[in-house]
């Protein structure tokens, strides 16, 4: 892992901490702290629409700003409260995918978005290579180095801690109704996404899209393959509609529904060890 180390733009909140997503929406990557021994990490790549003020508004009009393309509607929030009701880590992205995707390669044409959903962006096209390092070093370095520092200060409490990545979805792309509440993500480790999925089909009622309507599989989900896949450690990307987590009443709900499925999954100590071959 490169880029710079510097823990600037980084908050820290305790679990009793009265802070709302609004509070935080400054620009400041959030670690939100989790109970001594619990050896799970909640990470949201998208859990932010905040443009940092350098950047105006980036050509784009207001609408634009509080639509999918700027964040993961609910998802920020979501992770918050999934993360209290669990009393686990969670650390959520200060800044809009807009400024930097961090939930992408640094190559990848969509990190720094020229076009989103058929939306143009002025103020990203044409970036020099200048800028987007800086981009870089600024917002997505200290995002990926904090999560890296939060599992490494988890493994004295298990030897592969477990990561979950809170995503959400749109109900409707290119004309296309989404049907599924939720979707499981994962590639070559199932050890949590296959109990969860289980969890659901007995449970009956709501419709778990397997690696729908995103694929775990898919080489854009950096974050997930970058710090858990390539170390060999449990984890699961969660996707939920966005439409389910809009409300505070809807994120609340969720929340419980979600920590019913996991909270078994994630007390048994044998999850914690790193799939086979890896370590």
């Amino acid at each position: 892992m490169t880029g710079n180390r510097a823990l600037a733009n980084i908050d820290v909140v305790m679990p009793n901490d009265t802070k709302t997503g609004t509070d935080m929406e400054q620009g400041e990557h959030v670690i939100l702290a989790g109970a001594p021994d619990s050896a799970v990490l909640i990470v949201c790549d998208h859990a932010s629409r905040y443009i940092p003020v350098e950047f105006g508004d980036l050509g784009l009009a207001g609408e634009h700003l509080e639509d999918h393309i700027a964040w993961d509607i609910g998802a920020g929030e979501l992770a918050r409260a999934l993360a209290r009701k669990l009393g686990v880590t969670a650390m959520l992205a200060g800044v809009s995918r807009l400024v930097v995707d961090c939930n992408r390669h640094l190559d990848d044409p969509t990190a720094f978005p020229e076009t989103s959903d058929g939306v143009p962006v002025p103020g990203n096209t044409g970036l020099s290579p200048t800028e987007r390092q800086r981009r870089a070093d600024t917002f997505y370095w200290p995002y990926h180095h904090a999560i890296r520092d939060l599992l490494c200060g988890l493994e004295p409490v298990r030897p592969a801690p477990a990561v979950i990545s809170i995503h959400s979805f749109t109900p409707e792309l290119d004309g296309v109704t989404r049907r599924w509440h939720l979707g499981a993500l994962w590639d070559k480790d199932n050890r949590i996404s296959a109990p969860f999925m289980e969890y659901f089909d007995r449970h009956g009622g709501i419709l778990v899209g397997d690696n729908e309507p995103y694929s775990g599989r898919h080489k854009a989900d950096f974050t997930l393959d970058h710090h858990a896949e390539a170390e060999g450690l449990p984890h699961l990307g969660i996707e939920i509609r966005q439409d389910l987590v809009e409300t505070p009443q809807g994120i609340a709900e969720w929340a419980g529904i979600l920590a019913g499925a996991l909270r078994d999954i994630l007390a048994d100590s044998s999850l914690y060890t790193h799939r086979a071959g890896q370590q």
